[in-house]
Parts: C-alpha cells; sequence; structure tokens
C-alpha cells in the first residue's frame, strides 16, 4: 500500500510529466518555406535536405514544408512576407534583398570576383559571416549563401561580341536599381521583369534578353527563344537562405543552433547539386543549337562600370568592404 505522502509524490511526478509533454508539444513546429524554383531545381532540393536534418535532429520536434515553383509568390512578395513572419524560411537571390540589405549589394557588383573559387572563399571566410550577421536589423537572420553560378548575357537578336552589340537591345533585368544601371551602362535597354514572366516576355517579344545562370537560362526555357549567350559572367551573386525574426525568436538557443548547422549543411550540398545541373544545361543548350560566344571583347563592359563603381563607393562602408573582397586570395 502507498502511503499518502507516497501518493502524493506519485501524483506530483505525473502533473510534471504531463506538463512537460505539454511543453515540448507546444514547441514543436511547422515551418513554411519559400522558393521560387522547380523542385528539383538545387536551391530547393537543398532546403528539403535542410528540412531532413532539422527533423533528424529535433527528434521530429521540427519540420519544413518546402513551397517552391512559386507557390508563396514572386520572390518580390515573398521577402515582404518573410518580414512580416508569415513565411519562416526564404531561399532569395541576392540582387532583391540588397534592396533592404546594403552589404548584399556589394556581392553584386559587376565583374568584382575574379572566379567562383574567389566568391566561395569570401563566402566562406569572415567577411560572409559579417555579411550574413548583418540582416537582422532589417527583420531578417541570414542562415547560409547558396551559389548562384555566374550570370551571362543572352538574346533573340544577334551574338553579342562588343559593348557595342548591345545597343539598343530590350534586356530583361531583375527588380533592382543596380541591375538596371548596369544594363543601361553597357547601352541596352533595361526592363525590370519578376523571373516567373521572363519566358512570357521572350515569347512575346516584349524583351530581346536577359541575363542569368546556365541553370536557369535551360531549366526555364529561355534558350528555346533566346539562343545568342555571351559568356560576360558579369556577376557571381549569392543567393541568400533567410529565417524571419520572429520565427527564430521563438526558437531555443539549442534549436537555433540545429537550424543554422543544418543551414550551413544544405550550402555544401547545394554546391555539388550545382555544379553537376550547370554542366548538364550547358550540354543541353549546346545540343539545342544555342550560339555560346566566349570571344568577346571583355576590357570595355568592364570599364563601362566605372560611374556604378563610383557611386558604390561614396558609401564608406561599401568601399572598404569592396576592397577587402578584392584583397582575398
Amino acid at each position: 500500500m502507498y502511503s499518502r505522502a507516497d501518493l502524493s509524490r506519485i501524483v506530483a511526478l505525473v502533473v510534471a510529466l504531463s506538463l512537460t509533454a505539454i511543453s515540448t508539444s507546444a514547441m514543436a513546429r511547422e515551418f513554411r518555406a519559400a522558393d521560387t524554383q522547380s523542385e528539383d531545381y538545387p536551391t530547393v532540393q537543398a532546403l528539403l535536405y535542410m528540412g531532413r536534418l532539422v527533423a533528424e535532429r529535433s527528434g521530429g520536434r521540427h519540420q519544413i514544408q518546402v513551397f517552391h515553383s512559386h507557390q508563396l509568390g514572386e520572390e518580390k512578395e515573398t521577402i515582404e512576407q518573410t518580414r512580416a513572419g508569415a513565411i519562416d524560411i526564404n531561399r532569395i537571390n541576392g540582387v532583391l534583398i540588397g534592396n533592404f540589405v546594403p552589404a548584399m549589394n556589394v556581392l553584386a557588383m559587376p565583374f568584382l570576383f575574379r572566379s567562383i573559387e574567389h566568391l566561395e572563399k569570401v563566402l566562406d571566410g569572415p567577411i560572409g559571416n559579417e555579411i550574413l550577421n548583418s540582416f537582422e536589423p532589417y527583420g531578417f537572420v541570414g542562415l547560409a549563401f547558396y551559389d548562384s553560378g555566374a550570370r551571362s548575357i543572352y538574346n533573340s537578336v544577334r551574338p553579342i561580341r562588343s559593348i557595342a552589340d548591345m545597343k539598343g537591345l530590350r534586356l530583361r533585368v531583375q527588380q533592382s536599381e543596380l541591375m538596371s544601371d548596369m544594363i543601361r551602362a553597357l547601352g541596352a535597354d533595361p526592363i525590370e521583369l519578376p523571373y516567373g514572366q521572363v519566358l512570357t516576355g521572350l515569347a512575346t517579344r516584349l524583351i530581346d534578353g536577359a541575363e542569368n545562370n546556365w541553370p536557369s537560362f535551360v531549366t526555364s526555357g529561355h534558350y528555346k527563344y533566346a539562343g545568342h549567350y555571351t559568356l560576360t559572367e558579369h556577376t557571381m551573386s549569392p543567393e541568400v537562405l533567410v529565417m524571419s525574426q520572429k520565427a527564430w525568436e521563438s526558437l531555443s538557443a539549442e534549436d537555433r543552433k540545429i537550424f543554422r548547422e543544418a543551414a550551413i549543411q544544405s550550402s555544401q550540398f547545394m554546391r555539388g547539386q550545382w555544379k553537376d545541373l550547370e554542366d548538364r544545361s550547358r550540354q543541353q543548350a549546346k545540343a539545342a543549337g544555342a550560339t555560346i560566344v566566349t570571344d568577346f571583347d571583355r576590357k570595355p563592359f568592364e570599364a563601362a562600370m566605372a560611374g556604378i563603381y563610383e557611386k558604390m563607393r561614396r558609401d564608406p562602408a561599401a568601399a572598404e568592404l569592396i576592397e577587402r573582397i578584392r584583397k582575398v586570395e
């Protein structure tokens, strides 16, 4: 027989365990993640990979549901939703988030990086960490960078072998003042369009071309309408994975560590996926008859960026960051 004291202890233990279970259940959550790319795209696959890591390391308490293929809107819309806390995790193009986080505009500067290797050294080092840490005053938490390859110019009118060939072309750019200034400086007319509208723009001849990386050129079908691809490789701006501050603040210190480490590992996973897709996309474009121009006169393109760099250097912080990036070996 249990004494009254024993029964009291048992009841107290049962209540404590029940409260723990309720508390644990309350902390469990499904996080909404957004990406405008299709399900098989490397960034989406990286988000799914991150979700598996988070679920495993949280003992199933936390899940990430990935909404791909513009399901939650175009990137400009999902950025606002993330700031408001309606979206928890978002893979965002570096140029678009630069409208909110100034340091990201520096990473998007034309002809800043010497190579993809140079870019990765910057992102994986102290500079990359500093930039991710700079997101919080703007309503985001920077988790990791995703590679986005090098962006080049393609169009349906003529092969671009010199800066003179750019004159008068109507080229789609991201909704960014920096990208519009770049195309204008090269002699073409920038047309700001969301990514999801580019294919229609090419098919209806609203635009003559655009600028993007190999996978976007092929997986979106742009190569079918704009078959002249010049390897300008003018920008190597990375994608960035962010979390809303509201979602971040809902996590314990232990869970924050789980999410951040899973994000970093998903970034490394994504790089392998990306390089494979980049190679396959280039081969597919070539096999489809796309004209790939590698022998263009690069120096005038770089020289045309002088005004853009002069404007950026008016900000002392941006000027310092540009010089630090250039010194990374």
